[in-house]
């Protein structure tokens, strides 16, 4: 009877010893495996790359009838998206939205727009009627996203002279529409840091060159106009205000002078993504001092940043000139963010190293972000692989 017992306790032990035993070469092999996953070599693009790789440049501005720059794009392995702007050097709304859909017509797989709306009648009671109801008429054209503009808080003003900002609760009603709809709003929203600045503190080359030809938009010799800060916290109180609006602020958000301080919004506001148009040369700037932060910031935030450009073609520019800035700026930009070069660009002074990114947030910055955050835009990708 004891020998039973102590032959059936030691079946017990070993049966018990076994099932940890497998526990722990379970766990050790779930173990080992992921660490050789995340432990794998990362992929890195080069430069021959940028040839065959497709890739979205979401902000530019094509107020020409000239093709030049859509031709261009298809070379580069570029889709555009063109932005409507209630700018008072460009064509009027409706002729730019005229010129979008004519190009969308000749390119559709290359090209996607984003409408905008007027404050011309800004005092009008149906102001926010009107405007809905061209944005409403503009995305049964095609349109994908709606633009609000710097005019907003540094021109635009109310019957009694005050400047109006972007979280008067007279574009609540506006707001609220493309959050119902789930239509991005792209804002450019105050200017750089710099425009408030003086000549000789401006961080980058290319701002003091600008605000030194056109002193009246530079703002540090008009104090009577809104503050750089203004400009900043009334986005932020419009963003809180609608917390289900997408929300793309482009031109790094007009934080471009600090990756902290966009990374702050972007863990504050979750709708909210950022573009780099016209602000590449801020990132460079810091990269000068702080290689390891930029590179930091990229890598935390890839699915909140998108590829882009500024670049705006009139019907003055020849082809020539058209398709070459547009070739280079695209080129430069690829080294930037893909090699491991030590660069020089023209507008900052000093040299950086390149931010050498893994294939896979490349590939978020310049395509997959795009369709994430500007929903409409895989119509181009649709078409092409139908082709």
């Amino acid at each position: 009877m004891l020998l039973r017992s102590i032959t059936q306790l030691n079946r017990f032990s070993c049966l018990c010893l076994f099932f940890i035993a497998s526990l722990l070469l379970r766990c050790y092999t779930s173990s080992h495996a992921q660490t050789s996953k995340t432990t794998q070599p990362e992929s890195y693009y080069s430069l021959d790359d940028f040839k065959t790789v497709e890739k979205f440049d979401t902000h530019v501005h094509l107020n020409t009838t000239n093709p030049a720059l859509i031709e261009q794009a298809a070379e580069d392995k570029f889709r555009l998206l063109t932005i409507n702007v209630d700018a008072p050097t460009y064509p009027a709304i409706d002729d730019q939205q005229r010129l979008a859909n004519q190009h969308r017509k000749a390119f559709p797989n290359r090209l996607a727009y984003a409408t905008t709306f007027s404050v011309e009648n800004w005092t009008s009671n149906d102001w926010s009627k009107q405007a809905i109801s061209y944005i409403k008429n503009s995305v049964a054209q095609g349109a994908i996203g709606v633009k609000v503009w710097k005019n907003v808080g540094m021109t635009l003003r109310d019957n009694t002279g005050k400047f109006v900002m972007v979280d008067n609760p007279r574009f609540d009603p506006l707001f609220d529409y493309l959050a119902k709809n789930k239509i991005p709003l792209l804002g450019h929203l105050g200017e750089p840091k710099n425009c408030w600045l003086p000549l000789d503190q401006m961080t980058v080359k290319s701002n003091r060159d600008y605000y030194t030809k056109h002193p009246e938009y530079h703002m540090y010799l008009h104090p009577e106009y809104p503050s750089y800060e203004a400009h900043i916290q009334a986005r932020d109180r419009m963003l809180a205000k609608h917390p289900d609006l997408r929300f793309i602020g482009v031109h790094l958000a007009s934080l471009e002078w600090s990756v902290d301080e966009i990374a702050k919004r972007l863990d504050r506001f979750p709708n909210m993504a950022i573009d780099m148009s016209a602000r590449m040369a801020h990132l460079q700037y810091q990269a000068i001092t702080d290689w390891q932060k930029v590179h930091d910031f990229l890598i935390k935030y890839q699915d909140r940043i998108l590829y882009a450009t500024d670049i705006a073609v009139d019907q003055t520019a020849t082809s020539a000139d058209t398709r070459k800035r547009a070739h280079d700026t695209w080129l430069r930009d690829w080294r930037f963010l893909t090699s491991a070069d030590v660069m020089t660009v023209p507008s900052i002074e000093g040299s950086f190293k390149a931010m050498r990114l893994p294939r896979s947030v490349v590939d978020k910055l310049y395509s997959k972000n795009a369709q994430k955050w500007l929903l409409g835009i895989t119509t181009l990708t649709k078409g092409a692989a139908s082709r």
